[in-house]
């Protein structure tokens, strides 16, 4: 009997127990689905972060200041002694690894445009940043860094800070008041999202690093000139951010004075190794994910089995009378387990189809309980696997039924009552 042959019999004897055969695929069903559904939704989760993260940029290289000590008090986090403008200069032009840097400063500002307020961050930085950040400007153009010297009282709007106080467009050219001062919009930035902690970056006011600290926070330290909160650097391509790392804090050292063996006043964050750490994070999130799977592809198994047995004990005349009238025993052990294969690969479709839908549907009731972020991310590779799987179930709990039934002896068989 080949496959093709044996195919209708196998759908028609399922069919005649259909409830029977549902339920011993109930357990292939929620394995399945469990596992399509939880990694779509753990997928859709990591790409969000990645990309987040990535947006950070790869080849970027984020610098603070660290803590300062007075006595037994010691403050927090970039409250000791600050880089300054001339740090990110010499970063960038006494490094060779070192492509771009910029400082910068944040404050927040209210933006005021014909009587329309709206709260927002002010970012002060120098050209670089752009690049660094990888940044795209939409429309308009970057400051210079002569208009960085000068504090020139111009700024580029991010995307919500336009539809906000520019609704009707016209943003390039106008004026915008920060703190009283009046700012010309020279640019707009390319939306970019939500960061890795939820903030909205588009919700962002980009202007010369001189201008906000001049005229806006007016940030100043003491024994510092033009200091600033952070310093950003690119990396150049195909540089090992481990070793470019090493290199910034030997410099870093060496600049800030630092002796060898003490403690460094400064900190240096390195996203690519954040998306490293993640990956692999993701990847033993994966292997649990796919063990549960296998756990209830196993239960489900078992209870093919089960069924299968039942099947062939009420069979048996009818596995009696095939063998007698010129059946091969392989004949027999082949369509019991294709009635299998074919139980549980039913079993696997379903579970596909409803772990996509319920999957699907998590995405679109994300928003009513505050998951607006929340994304799938349906893999095929995934799909066939879970399909694949279903079927090596099939092969693997439904062989011994078969076997059995092919082993039986006509004239005890066609007996059975």
């Amino acid at each position: 009997m080949n496959i093709m042959a044996a195919l209708p019999v196998a759908l028609t004897a399922l069919r005649v127990n259909a409830l029977r055969s549902f339920l011993a695929i109930l357990g292939v069903i929620i394995g399945v689905a469990a596992v399509i559904a939880t990694v779509s939704l753990a997928q859709g989760a990591a790409d969000a972060v990645e990309e987040s993260i990535a947006s950070l940029g790869a080849n970027a290289l984020n610098i603070r200041a660290g803590s300062n000590q007075r006595g037994p008090r010691r403050g927090g986090a970039g409250s000791g002694e600050p880089f300054s403008s001339d740090d990110v200069d010499a970063l960038r032009t006494q490094l060779p690894i070192v492509v771009a840097a910029s400082g910068t400063l944040q404050s927040n500002v209210t933006a005021v445009v014909d009587g329309v307020n709206w709260p927002t961050q002010i970012l002060g930085a120098h050209p670089d940043y752009v690049e660094v950040r990888d940044w795209v400007i939409a429309d308009g153009r970057l400051f210079t860094p002569q208009e960085n010297q000068r504090s020139a009282r111009v700024a580029l709007l991010g995307q919500t800070v336009v539809d906000e106080l520019f609704p009707s467009g016209g943003a390039i050219g106008s004026s915008i008041r920060l703190q009283n001062q009046p700012f010309e919009v020279i640019g707009i930035l390319g939306e970019r999202g939500q960061g890795s902690f939820g903030q909205d970056q588009d919700d962002i006011v980009l202007a010369p690093i001189a201008t906000v600290r001049d005229r806006v926070t007016g940030f100043r330290r003491a024994g510092v000139r033009d200091p600033v909160q952070t310093v950003w650097i690119e990396i150049a391509s195909g540089e090992d951010m481990t070793n470019a790392v090493a290199e910034v804090e030997d410099f870093l050292r060496i600049r800030r004075g630092i002796e060898p063996g003490a403690e460094d006043n400064f900190s240096v964050r390195n996203f690519a190794e954040f998306i490293r750490a993640f990956n692999e994070t993701e990847n033993i999130l994966g292997l649990m994910l796919a063990a549960a799977g296998l756990i209830t592809l196993f239960v489900g198994g078992i209870g093919i089995m089960n069924v299968m047995l039942v099947s062939v004990t009420e069979r048996t005349r009818e596995i009696g009378l095939r063998l007698a009238i010129g059946a091969r025993r392989s004949d027999i052990r082949n369509q019991f387990l294709i009635e299998s294969v074919v139980l549980c690969s039913v079993g696997g479709a379903i579970g596909l189809a409803l772990g996509v839908g319920v999957s699907l549907s998590a995405e679109r009731l994300g928003p009513l309980v505050g998951a607006n972020d929340l994304a799938v991310s349906v893999d095929p590779a995934i799909a066939l696997i879970a399909i694949g799987a279903s079927a090596a179930v099939g092969v693997l709990f439904g062989f011994y039924p078969a076997l059995q039934a092919s082993r039986l002896d006509p004239i005890e068989a066609l007996r059975h009552e």
